[in-house]
């Protein structure tokens, strides 16, 4: 399996396994994350989730050779970016965390981060749209300026300037992010778990509307599905070529 599931006392650590593709993230990999949610959630001795990629990156995204964003039923893109969850989720953060995998990030509650964490989107470099809830939660997470940065220029976000914006909460040392965020669990696991799940349903419900978010997001992808720009560019990715833009 490529994602492993550890309990640790009352939290449950979940790990992509796939550090030869970067983590990517294929249908296996969204059936596995998928798989522990449902755990993390239906186990009522589990109060806390924590999910890494592992000490050396996080995720680079989506599998494009194995096609767009995998779901599943439950959880919806990659197993986890869909779910209503009653149950806190931690991203633990070394490396890189691009394109899907910076929505996995986004549709965590809290993150911990070393300072070798990155982030970006450059969704539109391949000639596609940040489809897995980037488009409204990063804007949300970041301040619009930034998450414009991001999505329209393909930039990167250190560890650093995430801490200082807010996205991260907590930055630590290389290769100590999964200590750092299983203390922030142990922290959690003080609280009562009834009232820390009113709590983030409370935080879903005066945050961004979602339904227009993904609503928007569904306009996107499909006005893009049909565009001559995302066949070259998800081809001269696969074929490590730079891409020839047509605007169309």
């Amino acid at each position: 399996m490529s994602v492993r599931q550890e309990q640790l006392d009352r939290v449950l650590v979940v790990t992509i396994e796939r550090e030869a593709k970067r983590n990517a993230i294929d249908q296996e990999v969204a059936d596995g994350i998928d798989a522990a949610m449902n755990r993390l959630e239906d186990d009522p001795g589990l109060w806390v989730g924590v999910l890494t990629g592992g000490p050396r990156m996080f995720s680079a995204g989506t599998d494009l050779a194995a096609g767009m964003s995998p779901r599943t039923e439950r959880g919806g893109e990659y197993g986890v970016v869909r779910r209503r969850r009653a149950k806190p989720l931690i991203a633990c953060v070394e490396g890189l965390a691009l394109g899907g995998g910076f929505e996995l990030v986004l549709a965590c509650d809290l993150v911990v981060a070393s300072t070798t964490a990155s982030f970006g989107l450059p969704e539109t470099r391949r000639g596609v749209v940040a489809s897995s809830g980037g488009l409204f939660r990063a804007p949300q997470a970041l301040p619009r300026q930034v998450a414009a940065e991001l999505m329209l220029a393909g930039a990167r976000l250190d560890a650093s300037r995430a801490h200082a914006l807010g996205l991260v909460s907590r930055l630590v040392e290389p290769g100590r992010a999964l200590g750092a965020a299983l203390a922030l669990a142990a922290e959690i696991c003080l609280a009562s778990p009834y009232a820390v799940g009113l709590t983030l349903g409370a935080l879903a419900e005066v945050g961004l509307d979602e339904d227009t978010g993904w609503a928007t997001t569904a306009a996107a992808v499909a006005a893009v599905k049909e565009s001559e720009d995302m066949r070259e560019g998800v081809n001269a990715f696969l074929e490590k070529r730079a891409p020839r833009w047509t605007g169309r």
